[in-house]
């Protein structure tokens, strides 16, 4: 079956003056399930999501991805989501402090930042303190990959001048592989499938900073969302999430 990926403001125009509540009552019914996940998962999601489809006689699941901070903001303001999958645990506290997801989470998987430059590496970066000093673009600090890269830096004892925060990690690697940027901060995860389109310059393990993802049903009772939250879990899914680079969980 055919998913979308759509912004919120495509998701559902329940918060546009031109929209019915009941017209996006319909259109949610029609998409049965609407998974909100961090920017970083969207080619594995979107594999899980047909895995699961699979599973289930006529579900469809429809994705919104962007940096986590962004999507609870969306679920704040209104925006239709079953599931939340967020790149940390802070933005999933906050999801659950709003009282906008109520479900019990699952640690399902977790990724690290790694350094990367253009494919031909024109400003030879080497290292952190290289990027430091280069046009380098990074996280904004709301949104998990940005909270994670102020706390490499703070490791490693450099101040980044970055000539660019973005609001995902996606557009993070979007302006190293078009040559905007001279190096941009990214998981490895995003390094993996970018391949031949950037270059990965090595960082000290001592001062790897690891994000570890949470998923979790906004509403305790739906059965379903609960359920793809532990197909998420299923030994099939985390083989999957593996490939792509993501690490176990950690607590």
């Amino acid at each position: 079956m055919r998913r979308f990926v759509k912004p919120f403001a495509l998701v559902c125009g329940a918060l546009l003056a031109t929209t019915s509540l009941a017209s996006c009552s319909s259109e949610r019914e029609e998409r049965a399930l609407i998974v909100f996940a961090a920017a970083s998962l969207q080619e594995v999601f979107m594999d899980i999501a047909e895995d699961f489809e699979a599973t289930k006689d006529g579900v469809v699941v429809t994705f919104s991805f962007a940096g986590s901070s962004d999507l609870v903001s969306q679920m704040e303001s209104g925006a239709p989501a079953d599931v939340l999958a967020s790149a940390d645990q802070t933005q999933m506290d906050r999801a659950v402090d709003l009282g906008v997801v109520q479900g019990e989470r699952a640690l399902f998987a977790s990724n690290t930042l790694t350094l990367i430059a253009p494919a031909n590496n024109p400003a030879s970066i080497t290292s952190l303190s290289d990027a430091a000093v280069s046009s380098l673009v990074i996280c904004a600090p709301q949104v998990p990959c940005g909270a994670a890269t102020d706390e490499m830096a703070r490791l490693a004892g450099i101040e980044l001048r970055p000539v660019s925060e973005e609001n995902s990690v996606t557009d993070v690697l979007g302006k190293v592989t078009s040559g905007q940027a001279d190096a941009g901060l990214v998981y490895v995860t995003d390094a993996i499938r970018a391949g031949d389109d950037i270059t990965i310059i090595p960082l000290d393990e001592t001062r790897t900073v690891v994000n570890t993802y949470p998923i979790a049903a906004a509403d305790a009772g739906d059965e379903l969302a609960q359920e793809f939250v532990d197909f998420v879990m299923a030994e099939s899914s985390q083989q999957q999430l593996r490939a792509r680079g993501f690490g176990a969980a950690r607590a």
